[in-house]
């Protein structure tokens, strides 16, 4: 099964192995343009030998009611290997939700998985019981359930779904999608294109063992990586069998290039459903970051041959126009086994052009997201009053029963929790105390606009997210407004670290919850 390490909750499992939508034609947001999707029904039944369906390629569901299944399948990753995985209506991933701005939504989701399951709507400000977080905001979808997810799309970018239920194990099996709210005024690209990455294990049966104790070391793949591995009670556990890389659950060749026509604007979404940042390349055009975790970017400079370092949880979209033919490239860099599988071509229809060479250890920069676009003046400010200050201390330390992962020397539920009225301004100081591990920090519920990195003040765009990768020895500090009600998440989306403990809550001391979590009930397991 995917990157199945199953050891113990707390110290065990690894990876998100995660992605989505797979617009394997063009999805335009021009009126009358061809969308032409890949509309196969899927077979949801074992065949007469027994063995799963095989996954089908990923639909974008429109409309103000969506129906998701979850259900086991395999997955033909390349032509070599093909895992177990679980599904959102047969396929990894799941189908890309796409609505409009202002739409209320009813999402039907119906449980025909040997285990319970929810959906957390990664990165959007949906009502607290709609967070999808069991024993917190509601209880898991337990086997022949089916639950309605309802809100309303009001903020407009890129998202993505996925299990919160032993997040670890369930995301890293496949259950996860995009979901596109698209704005009401839009402006109007020719194509629109969602690219999700995620690791796998070519023979999971390897990763089949507890990992108690295990230190998976730094996540970050790129240049210079070269201490990709694990240290479970001693011994050393290589990274390396993590040796598939995949765009929308497919490698190398199996990966669907990108069609384009000269003269054409272009959008990539990219979504980063695993749990390794990666970064990629886009060879032979000058391109913009337009948007990061959904919320867009102010004036955003065009950038060539760039870094563009996608950490879990993260979402850039990027904008090229196409006035190069030929058949170009946009490849992930890095020196790990699996990065050549993760890399698709774009090509040019009805132009001629020499076609393009991978080079995945080219010595380039690294995009700065601090300075990166035109400065002005964001929401909020380093020496404003703010009515709530908590500093966040990440570490790792070794627990009795392996390795653990803290906030403040605490793991979840001892952790403290950021305790909110709502209206209040709150400031939150980020430092990563690890001396190895990256800690990408998601809150749920909220947005944070970024003030500083290292004590020096954001120069570039105000940069507002909801995911923010804090490499070792980093700090940050971010602030946002209290004006969702509801018990949230902070916690990393390196899903084996929140398993093993780095989770606090942002606490509204004035919401009363319509849902009481049942204490001898085991069945919720919110990471």
């Amino acid at each position: 099964m995917k990157k199945l390490l199953i050891g113990t909750i707390v110290a065990g499992v690894v990876a998100i192995g995660a992605a989505c939508s797979n617009n394997d034609s063009p999805h335009s947001s021009m009126q009358g343009h061809d969308t032409n999707m890949n509309m196969q029904e899927e077979n949801t039944a074992k065949n007469s030998s027994g063995q799963l369906p095989l996954a089908t390629d990923t639909k974008v569901l429109t409309g103000k009611e969506i129906h998701l299944t979850a259900k086991e399948a395999l997955l033909q990753i390349n032509n070599k290997v093909k895992l177990p995985v679980y599904t959102y209506n047969g396929s990894v991933p799941g189908p890309q939700i796409r609505v409009k701005q202002g739409d209320t939504v009813k999402i039907h989701l119906k449980n025909e998985l040997p285990e319970p399951i929810t959906i957390h709507w990664h990165g959007y400000p949906v009502p607290n019981s709609q967070d999808g977080v069991p024993g917190v905001t509601m209880n898991a979808i337990k086997p022949g359930e089916t639950f309605t997810y309802e809100f309303t799309a009001t903020v407009p970018g890129t998202y993505w779904y996925h299990s919160h239920q032993e997040s670890a194990k369930q995301v890293d099996k496949g259950l996860y999608g995009t979901l596109i709210v698209e704005p009401k005024n839009e402006e109007k690209v020719d194509r629109d294109y969602t690219l999700v990455l995620d690791e796998w294990m070519s023979n999971p049966d390897e990763g089949n063992m507890d990992m108690s104790g295990m230190d998976h070391s730094s996540m970050e793949h790129g240049n210079g990586s070269d201490h990709q591995h694990m240290n479970m009670s001693g011994m050393s556990h290589d990274m390396s069998m993590y040796d598939i890389f995949t765009i929308n659950g497919k490698s190398g060749s199996a990966v669907k290039p990108l069609k384009v026509k000269k003269g054409e604007k272009v959008r990539i979404r990219l979504v980063n459903a695993g749990y390794m940042s990666h970064q990629l390349h886009l060879h032979g055009h000058e391109f913009k970051i337009v948007a990061t975790d959904g919320q867009p970017l102010n004036d955003p400079q065009p950038i060539k041959d760039e870094l563009l370092n996608i950490a879990p949880g993260e979402r850039y979209d990027i904008e090229f126009t196409a006035n190069n033919p030929g058949e170009w490239l946009l490849e992930c860099h890095g020196d790990m086994k699996g990065a050549d599988g993760m890399k698709v071509k774009i090509q040019y229809e009805g132009e001629k052009g020499s076609a393009d060479k991978a080079n995945a250890t080219e010595d380039l920069p690294v995009v700065d997201m601090t300075s990166y676009g035109k400065q002005k003046l964001g929401e909020f400010t380093l020496d404003q009053k703010y009515d709530v200050e908590y500093t966040m201390n990440l570490g790792t330390a070794m627990g009795k029963n392996g390795m653990i992962y803290t906030i403040n020397g605490k793991t979840y539920p001892e952790t403290a929790p950021i305790n909110v009225k709502k209206g209040d301004l709150i400031k939150v100081k980020l430092v990563n105390d690890s001396p190895t591990d990256l800690h990408p920090m998601h809150l749920h519920g909220h947005f944070f606009q970024v003030l500083s990195k290292n004590g020096k003040p954001i120069t570039g765009s105000p940069l507002i997210k909801d995911t923010l990768n804090l490499k070792p020895g980093e700090e940050y500090v971010v602030a946002f407004k209290a004006d969702n009600p509801g018990n949230w998440m902070f916690h990393c989306h390196d899903l084996h670290h929140a398993s093993a403990g780095m989770v606090t809550e942002v606490k509204y001391k004035d919401y009363k919850s319509d849902y009481t979590p049942n204490p001898n009930d085991t069945t919720n397991k919110p990471e």
